[in-house]
């Protein structure tokens, strides 16, 4: 079975996460990935919250799985005549630095279009072209910029960031679609072109559906809010606690346990075509023929005397036994899921989004494999490599004598 990405050639010259998420995800459908990165210091996060002393990070490692790393000093004159090779070389370039780095090195967009009219060169930035396109982004920056945190949260409290990466991650995701969507429109024209993602554009994206509810509050409450008939709308799309906001009434209520355990949650939706099933479990069949009950419309106004009596029946079980109660009456609900318990998953390490791979300075770490499943080119998960562990392989590919690489080293370019 063939790698999707077989034979495309990626020049990376990301770091933290926005970037590296989006090169890992190429890396892992095939692309050969060309990581570089600074003699001796390599990409910060290989510094950062080390969990063992002189080991690269997991922060490092789980971004940057099944990479070469070649070291590269690209202030040098050698070391822009070795960068200058690798644009000839490669496909694809991709890089997340604070805007103009690399103009100000010498390699705009139009001297890459010189070297290598068939390159794509795919950037993250934070924001698009407007009055903050200088500023530099980081995850909250975004999440905060692009509605996230404005629409997250508990009614009437502060604005809140989420615990997914929406901005780096979720921006690395996007790139990723626009740079094999620029090499698909490259086999047609011949040409390269910019991509280009904005961080906020991005987050934006995936917060759509409250972009929805800010222009239908022009025609009325939002009736599947919680604040919804008793609270007040402002002029914004509000924040909604756990509210499901896809119109079918849904909460996160506690299990048995949560006195101690801060995850022993489910959620759960009250949908309106298994209602009676639920009723029924909780041992509220009386709600059945209770026109005050029996109808979406008559419960909306007791949706919290609803969840506080589905919470008593939770509150005596599990949330998994809850999960094998619920599930066969085609109520929608899913347990609050845990880390740990993510990470000891059987099923996720059975379909490889779950992985231990084998390091040889760290040993072995988990990782989050690929979430994207293609039926004939299966990703495979490699480790992260050391800092500079592929330079001599990759400068003799791009056509470097052993003497050329001698000479390289002593100049201080690699």
């Amino acid at each position: 079975m063939s790698k999707a990405l077989e034979g495309v050639k990626i020049l990376d010259m990301t770091h933290v996460q926005s970037g590296p998420t989006c090169t890992q995800l190429l890396a892992w459908f095939g692309a050969d990935c060309i990581k570089v990165e600074r003699p001796g210091v390599g990409d910060a996060t290989r510094g950062q919250l080390q969990d063992i002393p002189d080991v690269d990070s997991l922060y490092f490692t789980m971004l940057n799985g099944n990479k070469r790393s070649l070291t590269l000093n690209t202030k040098s004159d050698d070391g822009k005549a070795i960068f200058t090779k690798l644009i000839e070389h490669c496909d694809v370039m991709v890089e997340n630095f604070a805007p103009g780095a690399l103009d100000r090195m010498g390699f705009t967009w139009e001297r890459i279009q010189e070297i290598n009219p068939r390159m794509i060169y795919a950037s993250v930035k934070g924001f698009g072209p407007g009055p903050y396109e200088d500023c530099k982004v980081y995850e909250n920056v975004a999440q905060c910029t692009g509605g996230s945190a404005s629409t997250t949260g508990e009614i009437g409290s502060v604005p809140l960031v989420t615990g997914a990466q929406i901005g780096d991650s979720g921006t690395g995701l996007h790139l990723a679609l626009g740079i094999v969507t620029a090499l698909f429109h490259r086999t047609v024209s011949g040409k390269g072109q910019r991509v280009t993602c904005a961080m906020q554009d991005g987050v934006l994206n995936l917060c759509r559906v409250k972009l929805r509810d800010q222009q239908r509050l022009a025609h009325g409450p939002l009736t599947e809010y919680p604040q919804y008939p008793n609270g007040e709308f402002g002029e914004a799309a509000p924040r909604a606690g756990n509210a499901s906001g896809g119109g079918q009434p849904g909460w996160i209520v506690k299990c048995k346990g949560w006195e101690t355990d801060p995850d022993a949650y489910i959620y759960v939706i009250t949908q309106a075509a298994a209602f009676a099933g639920l009723a029924k479990a909780i041992g509220h069949e009386d709600w059945l023929e209770d026109p005050e009950w029996n109808t979406p419309a008559a419960r909306l106004p007791r949706l919290e005397q609803m969840f506080d009596e589905i919470e008593k029946w939770t509150m005596t079980k599990n949330k998994f036994e809850v999960m094998d109660i619920l599930n066969p009456l085609n109520v929608p609900c899913g347990p609050i899921l845990s880390m740990k318990e993510l990470a000891e998953e059987p099923s996720l390490r059975d379909t490889g989004t779950i992985v231990e791979v084998d390091h040889p300075e760290r040993g072995k770490y988990l990782t989050v494999g690929n979430p994207v499943k293609l039926s004939d080119s299966p990703a495979d998960v490699a480790r992260s490599p050391l800092l500079g562990e592929h330079t001599d392989e990759i400068l003799r590919e791009i056509g470097l004598s052993a003497d050329d690489i001698a000479a390289s080293k002593s100049a201080g370019a690699v």
